[in-house]
C-alpha cells in the first residue's frame, strides 16, 4: 500500500480495481481546505487516460508486475508465437498488443513483456534494433553522410530516412523510440 504522500510518476497502482500507470501526480495545497492529489492516470488494459483527485491521506495498493525476456519465434495470422528465454515455454501473443513496435521485430529477436499475474499489459523494446536495408535508390558518385537523405525499405517493412550513401544489403541501427536511423552496423 502506497499513501498519496508516496505516489510518483511510473508507478503502477489498483485504483477501483484497475490497473492504473501513473503518469503525473501533483500534490496541491490551497490556502484554504485540505491538500488533494491531481493524478493523471493511464488504464494499462483499455489505453484510455483520465485525471483523477484525490484526498491527502488516501491509500493505494501498488500492482506486482514481473518482467518476462521471450524470443520472437513466428507470426500467425494475429498472433505472435514468442518463447519465455528461461522457461522455454512457448506462448501466443495478441499482435494488438505491440501496435506499431511489430515494425521493429523480426524472428528471433528478443525483448521484455510486461505482466501482471498471467496477463501481459505491454511490450518493452531494445532502445536500437539492427535492420537490414531491402530496397531503397542506388548512391551516386559524390553523395556524403551530410546532406539530406533517401527513404529505405528494411527487412520488416520500415521505411526510415537513411544518408545517400547506403545500398541494398547494408546493415542500419534504427532507434525503436522515434524510428529514425542511428548509424551503419
Amino acid at each position: 500500500m502506497v499513501s498519496t504522500g508516496d505516489v510518483r510518476k511510473g508507478q503502477t497502482l489498483i485504483i477501483d480495481g484497475e490497473l492504473c500507470k501513473v503518469m503525473e501526480a501533483n500534490h496541491v495545497k490551497q490556502g484554504r481546505g485540505s491538500a488533494f492529489l491531481r493524478m493523471t492516470l493511464r488504464n494499462l488494459r483499455t489505453g484510455s487516460t483520465t485525471v483523477r483527485t484525490f484526498m491527502a491521506g488516501e491509500r493505494f495498493e501498488t500492482a506486482r508486475l514481473e518482467t518476462r525476456t521471450v524470443q520472437y519465434l513466428y507470426r500467425d495470422d494475429d498472433q505472435i508465437n514468442v518463447m519465455n528465454t528461461e522457461t522455454y515455454d512457448q506462448f501466443p501473443v495478441n499482435v494488438d498488443i505491440f501496435g506499431d513496435m511489430l515494425a521493429y521485430l523480426k524472428e528471433n529477436d528478443t525483448f521484455d513483456l510486461l505482466v501482471y499475474g498471467d496477463e501481459i499489459i505491454d511490450v518493452s523494446l531494445p532502445t536500437s534494433v539492427e535492420l537490414e536495408i531491402v530496397d531503397t535508390e542506388p548512391g551516386y558518385k559524390g553523395d556524403t553522410a551530410s546532406g539530406g537523405g533517401k527513404p529505405a525499405t528494411l527487412e520488416t517493412g520500415l521505411v526510415v530516412q537513411v544518408p545517400f550513401f547506403l545500398s541494398i544489403g547494408d546493415r542500419i541501427k534504427v532507434d525503436t523510440r522515434s524510428g529514425e536511423y542511428i548509424t551503419r552496423v
